[in-house]
């Protein structure tokens, strides 16, 4: 074959390739959207870096809960995937919570939070874990005491919170944790093909993504976070067993007392998954590749063949992410009106 032939055809088909290319970016950007550059900003919180290093403190501090024993990053863990890798988290006396632990990162571009949207805001999450009998099982009067106690952390409240007489409440301790959770920015090779890397993708991710978006997934998993957004029964098609779906947890139910809500859930923001195992609000599946299969079958009525599936988890696994780097604060000294950890009593 000639040689100008050959590279016609070269030609030609580089620039189909690419124009397939440049037709799944512009069909996911319709769905998708890269994670921002800059920290994002919060509503009703302007971030400071003073109110981000007071909010790390906080965020490792064990201090909080009522037994000194459980911090904000006992259940989100920065160096497992933002979260504790366990069905449910363990709180105060041992307790097993109700739920799988969501990832801390990235969750402040959720629409709300927790897994039935309760808290509207990472402000608003902050206090709930502090304040829950199995989880931290402190009070804000006791949190208040406790940071008030120490010179270091009034100081800190002072400067993050300048103009307030009492900077020490319970309230900013909250808006302190949104700000450094505000940080917790993942940026992934998704996101760089979707800024114009075609190499960023492999091959596969590309399939999957396509697939994932033919199949229908994006439909509730879209927007920066691929998902975090929008409540969607569990079992639209067909429920899960009770092994995966708990008949005891019927979800947003418990938030809006509202029938429809049976077995509601937020849907789950994918940025991490690979990282975050075990999966769903019951934690019950440690397989990302199962869960993807029961999330096809339940959700869509669909059964992927097995190649599928491996190109649908190809186009997750793009979706892990480049952790901000984050050192370990060294946290404030208490004093002798810090108040005591209390006893923990284990249950039988």
């Amino acid at each position: 074959m000639p040689r100008l032939l050959l590279l016609t055809l070269a030609t030609t088909t580089a620039i189909a390739g690419a124009a397939r290319a440049d037709d799944l970016r512009d069909l996911a950007l319709e769905t998708f959207k890269p994670l921002p550059s800059t920290v994002p900003a919060v509503a009703g919180n302007p971030i400071t870096p003073e109110k981000i290093a007071l909010g790390k403190a906080l965020f490792f501090d064990p201090r909080l809960s009522a037994s000194g024993v459980f911090s904000c990053y006992s259940c989100h863990n920065l160096t497992t995937g933002g979260d504790d890798n366990m069905e449910t988290s363990v709180g105060h006396g041992w307790q097993k919570g109700p739920r799988n632990a969501p990832t801390a990162l990235n969750a402040v571009l959720n629409e709300a939070q927790f897994w039935d949207g309760r808290a509207e805001d990472l402000k608003a999450q902050a206090k709930g874990p502090v304040q829950a009998g199995v989880e931290m099982a402190n009070t804000p009067d006791n949190v208040v005491a406790t940071l008030s106690s120490m010179p270091a952390y009034v100081d800190g409240f002072k400067a993050a919170f300048p103009g307030e007489v009492d900077a020490v409440t319970f309230d900013n301790m909250a808006k302190a944790i949104e700000a450094f959770e505000a940080t917790l920015i993942t940026p992934a090779p998704f996101d760089a093909w979707l800024n114009g890397d075609d190499h960023a993708l492999s091959a596969e991710a590309k399939a999957g993504l396509q697939l994932f978006i033919d199949k229908g997934c994006s439909a509730c998993h879209s927007g920066v976070n691929v998902g975090g957004h929008g409540y969607y029964p569990f079992g639209l098609i067909e429920k899960p067993g009770a092994e995966i779906l708990p008949p005891g947890d019927k979800g947003r139910f418990a938030v809006t007392e509202t029938a429809d809500d049976e077995y509601v859930f937020r849907a789950a923001p994918l940025r991490n998954i690979a990282l975050t195992a075990p999966y769903f609000h019951s934690g019950k599946v440690w397989d990302l590749s199962v869960a993807v299969e029961i999330m096809a079958e339940s959700q869509l009525g669909e059964a992927l063949a097995p190649e599928e599936t491996r190109h649908i988890v190809a186009f997750l696994d793009s979706l892990t992410g480049t952790m901000p780097e984050v050192t370990l604060p060294v946290l404030p000294a208490e004093t002798a009106t810090t108040p005591r950890p209390t006893q923990e009593v284990v249950p039988d």
